[in-house]
């Protein structure tokens, strides 16, 4: 409401009211810098004609009571006429100036006035200007305090959200390592039944080893790779690869490769407590095929021959276009004979009912060298 009060104080005082009534005096000022010669001179001659005015009122007074012409020239002449009207005029014009000097009085006593109003105008401009700036000051404290608590109230919020989100976390990080403690327990449990399955297979490879020769190609947690020799035909026959893994559900897989042993390729399954059981049986039959085995393995260092375990072939290339297949019974060499099945010479079959080794009973090698050395074929 001071406010209200000083602005509508400051409006009725406003310089542009001011100075538009000077402006307007200093207008009328010009006019009458330009009027006041032309004025003097009317009022010279106004003054002149009154004078004249009074005179001839005065004549006109005087020959309306003069009864003869003789009372003209023996009256005294009248003193000064016209002096009322010059006593009337000079009260006048004194009254005149007691107002002007009154109305330059107000004009100063009103220009001290506006003086001191002027000055108290430029204090409340000041006190006002101070006020808004105030405001001003104020509204924008109120403005940063709003900003810092809304922004208090974002990092509360954020502060509750990152605790959340970190128990959150801390949270699954225990479920996490329960869950790794479980794994590792799981892990604990089969790294000893690997530990009983290794002690098992240690005690497999000292019950093999005292009647056959090996060596250990390979180790892992689940695989097993050996080379075996039966020391009964350790200097004839090659080593015999075979692999056994091992299952979870603690069962075996032994795989026999044929490589250059010319046994057959197979693969043996069960329970691990039987491995022993079937590696046993791979070594009997490897030795009972031992005989056949190292005449093949022999003729493969001196011939091109290619044996194949599943079908009992042997196959013998002589030439570049000359090859021969050979039939070997089951039981060689001691029950089983080797036949000779076909010749094929340059795409064409060849009779083979001539061709006959001179023993009785050839056995592999004889069959080869009769086929190496006979000039038919």
């Amino acid at each position: 409401m001071a406010s209200e009060r000083i602005e509508a104080l400051m409006e009725r005082t406003d310089l542009a009211v001011v100075r538009s009534c000077n402006t307007t005096e200093l207008q009328e000022i010009g006019e009458g810098e330009i009027m006041t010669p032309y004025l003097r001179d009317c009022r010279r001659k106004q003054k002149h004609i009154l004078h004249q005015l009074c005179v001839v009122d005065d004549m006109v007074k005087l020959l309306a009571g003069l009864e003869s012409v003789d009372q003209l020239l023996n009256e005294p002449c009248p003193q000064n006429p016209g002096n009322d009207d010059c006593a009337a005029w000079k009260a006048l014009k004194a009254e005149y100036q007691d107002r002007v000097q009154e109305v330059e009085e107000a004009i100063g006593t009103f220009q001290l006035c506006m003086e001191a109003l002027q000055g108290k105008r430029q204090k409340l401009e000041t006190l006002l200007s101070t006020l808004h700036k105030k405001k001003e000051c104020e509204e924008k404290e109120r403005i940063t305090a709003k900003r810092n608590q809304r922004a208090e109230k974002q990092i509360s919020f954020q502060l509750e959200d990152s605790l959340q989100a970190a128990l959150n976390v801390l949270n699954a990080c225990d479920l996490r390592l329960s869950n790794l403690q479980d794994e590792v327990n799981k892990q604990q449990e089969r790294i000893n039944e690997w530990t009983l399955r290794k002690d098992g297979l240690q005690m497999l490879v000292r019950g093999v080893q005292r009647n056959v020769q090996y060596r250990l190609l390979s180790v892992s947690p689940s695989e097993l790779c050996l080379e075996l020799l039966p020391r009964a035909a350790e200097k004839s026959l090659e080593p015999l690869r075979v692999s056994i893994t091992m299952t979870t559900d603690d069962h075996f897989h032994l795989q026999v490769f044929q490589g250059t042993a010319g046994l057959v390729e197979q693969a043996t399954e069960g329970q691990l407590r039987k491995v022993s059981t079937a590696l046993v049986e791979v070594i009997e039959r490897y030795i009972s095929q031992g005989e056949m085995l190292s005449e093949i393995q022999a003729l493969h260092s001196r011939l091109a021959i290619d044996w194949c375990p599943a079908e009992r072939l042997l196959i013998f290339l002589k030439t570049a276009t000359t090859v021969c297949h050979l039939r070997v019974g089951e039981g060689y060499p001691s029950h089983g004979r080797a036949t000779l099945l076909s010749v094929r010479k340059d795409g064409n079959l060849l009779d083979i009912a001539s061709l006959q080794p001179p023993e009785k009973h050839p056995v592999l090698t004889e069959w080869l060298e009769f086929l190496s050395s006979n000039p038919n074929i």
